[in-house]
This record gives structure tokens, sequence and C-alpha cells, in this order.
């Protein structure tokens, strides 16, 4: 049997290789998001060591500022296409909640080009700040850990959220052509009542709103 989306369209119609991408690029957003976690919890532990070790026995973690300021850029950018992704950079939907159809598609296309623009710009100044440490050999101050790894974090990372970008640029861009299309890897503006039952559902799991709506 022949599958059609909201526009009438046979699955073999679909964007298959968009889709394929968008998963692929998918599966490297949450390996990157998870060495972001994994950079927090690290930080955390050595948090306690720092604290356990000099106020027990006099002894601090050798370079923790350092090693805390290195890590910095992992947790802090390594999640940033993850993020957009799933929508959940934080933005005003004022004026975007009251528009729908192609008005809205376009809209919403115009403000991620002017972010992959934006973004593009700083991946170019980011590489040039890595370029320059790493020739220059700098270094932290306590513990003369090099600062060029950190530096090479934010590039790649953002290097990845203009790849989701120009994936939402197509997304939207399909949807303006035709709004009746399925809507595929773009974050929707959802209600207040589609909110709360996806927080309910992170929380407690999706046993807990079919539970409710029975």
């Amino acid at each position: 049997m022949t599958m059609t989306d909201p526009g009438g369209r046979s699955a073999s119609e679909r964007p298959v290789t968009y889709i394929r991408f968008d998963g692929w690029l998918g599966h490297v957003e949450n390996f990157f998001n998870m060495i972001a976690a994994f950079s927090i919890l690290a930080l955390m532990l050595l948090a306690v060591a720092q604290v356990i070790g000099r106020l027990l026995f006099n002894i601090p973690v050798p370079g923790f500022i350092d090693i805390t300021e290195q890590a910095m850029a992992i947790f802090a950018f390594a999640g940033v296409a993850y993020c957009q992704r799933v929508g959940g950079h934080i933005r005003m939907e004022i004026v975007l909640g009251k528009l729908s159809g192609r008005t809205l598609y376009f809209c919403e296309m115009l403000g991620v080009l002017l972010v992959a623009l934006t973004v593009a710009l700083l991946i170019w100044g980011s590489l040039y700040h890595f370029e320059r440490s790493l020739m220059i050999g700098d270094s932290t101050m306590d513990i003369r850990l090099a600062t060029w790894p950190s530096k090479l974090v934010i590039p790649v990372a953002l290097a990845l959220l203009l790849l989701r970008l120009l994936m939402q640029v197509y997304g939207y861009a399909r949807l303006v052509a035709d709004p009746t299309r399925e809507p595929v890897a773009v974050p929707l503006i959802a209600d207040v009542e589609e909110t709360a039952r996806h927080e309910i559902e992170d929380a407690l799991g999706e046993d807990a709103v079919k539970g409710d709506a029975g």
C-alpha cells in the first residue's frame, strides 16, 4: 500500500535524502550533546574532589581553575546543534505565534538564514583564534595547559550547528513552496497544552500522559 503525506505526495516523493541526512546529523548531534553532558558531570566530580581535598587534606586539585576554564568550551558549545534541532533555544514567539501557513514558514526560514550567516562569521573568527593559539603555543597560567584544544571545540561545534541551520532553511523552504507538505526536521511552535504534555512526558514518561487522557 502506498503511503501519502498531508500534501498528497507518495512516499517515493518525500525528501528521502534529506530525511536520511537529518538522521545521520542527529546521531552526530546526540554524540556531541553526550560529550557536553559528561563534561559537566566530570567538572562536578572534580569540584567535589577540590573541596574535599582542600578542606580535609589541604591538597587542592592542581590546575582546577585552568581545567574548568578549558572545559567550559565543551559544555557551552558542544550541545548547541542538538538544542537547535529540538527547538530548545529561547526565542520570542509573540509575532510568530500569530502567523500561520506560508507566512509563518517564510519568517521562520528568514530568521534561521540570518542566524546561519551569523554562525558562519563566528566560525571564521573562532578558527582564527584557534590557529593563533596553536601557532604561538598559548597555554594556561597555572599548569600550562594548551588552549588550542578547547578553542578547536568552538568552530567544530558551530560548524555542526551551521549544518543543522542549513537543513532547517531547506526544510522551511519546502514548506514555503507548499505549506501542505509534512514538516520534516524543523521545530514547530507548540501551544501551552502541547508544551505541558511534553514536559510531563520528560518527567514522568508517556504512560502518565496516557493515564490522564484516559
